[in-house]
């Protein structure tokens, strides 16, 4: 029903300006059309990450998913893959780059502060705010408590802002680096209602997604679906100071 191709990606480390200083900015994965051709299954290589490209019988044409795999290991001589990311920045205010594994890492940080609130993290997604300026990262979290599904009823603004700071710690080099020189703002997470991730799947699948398929996007695009989000929102909170560049 299907032919899969693997088009090997590119670990590109580049130098860059920033103030007059050079510094190495995160390793990001490229793939380039013009100079790297899909390899078969049969041959991808242990280590080598590679974007996902998919043929069909219904019409697909080495449609590129956007799933970057990494080979982990063979069973016999057929490869097994490890989900790394999806393919592409997400989130971008100036010359930062953050992708979806640095955004999950940074969330993952986060969360573990979230105990002594009794509370679990349920859903969370993102989108650059670039009404002000300097524009920052905004992140929406959805929580429950871990003792059956109470609402929410009052936040630690201690443990929230810590929250914010533990993400933006967590953040590569190029975005610590710009957070110095104020060239973008304090990271911001707004905690918004239970169901308010139902809601918004409820808009994609209106919009013709399919619900046994769908997930929740990692960086919101659409205007409406920002408005969904923003009018559910139980508490607003920013990292309180500048992370270290190391």
């Amino acid at each position: 029903m299907a032919y899969f191709e693997f088009l090997p990606m590119k670990k590109d480390s580049e130098e860059d300006q920033f103030n007059g200083k050079c510094h190495r900015e995160s390793i990001e994965m490229k793939s380039n059309n013009e100079d790297i051709e899909p390899v078969d299954l049969v041959d991808v290589k242990l280590g080598q990450c590679y974007e996902l490209l998919v043929t069909t019988f219904t019409g697909l044409y080495r449609y590129r998913v956007g799933d970057v795999l990494m080979v982990s290991g063979f069973h016999n001589k057929t490869p097994q893959f490890k989900f790394v990311e999806r393919q592409n920045v997400i989130l971008s205010i100036d010359a930062d780059k953050t992708s979806e594994s640095d955004l999950l890492k940074a969330v993952i940080e986060a969360k573990t502060l979230l105990d002594p609130l009794g509370l679990i993290l349920t859903g969370y997604t993102s989108y650059g705010d670039t009404t002000s300026t300097p524009g920052h990262y905004v992140i929406f979290w959805e929580l429950k408590a871990k003792e059956g599904n109470m609402d929410i009823k009052e936040l630690d603004p201690k443990i929230m802002v810590e929250c914010c700071y533990r993400m933006e710690e967590s953040l590569n080099y190029t975005y610590k680096a710009y957070r110095k020189e104020n060239a973008i703002a304090a990271l911001e997470i707004r905690v918004v209602q239970q169901g308010s991730f139902d809601a918004l799947m409820d808009y994609h699948v209106s919009q013709g997604a399919t619900m046994s398929q769908y997930k929740t996007p990692s960086c919101i695009k659409s205007k409406e679906a920002l408005e969904i989000l923003d009018s559910r929102v139980i508490g607003k909170f920013f990292s309180p100071k500048t992370p270290l560049c190391d």
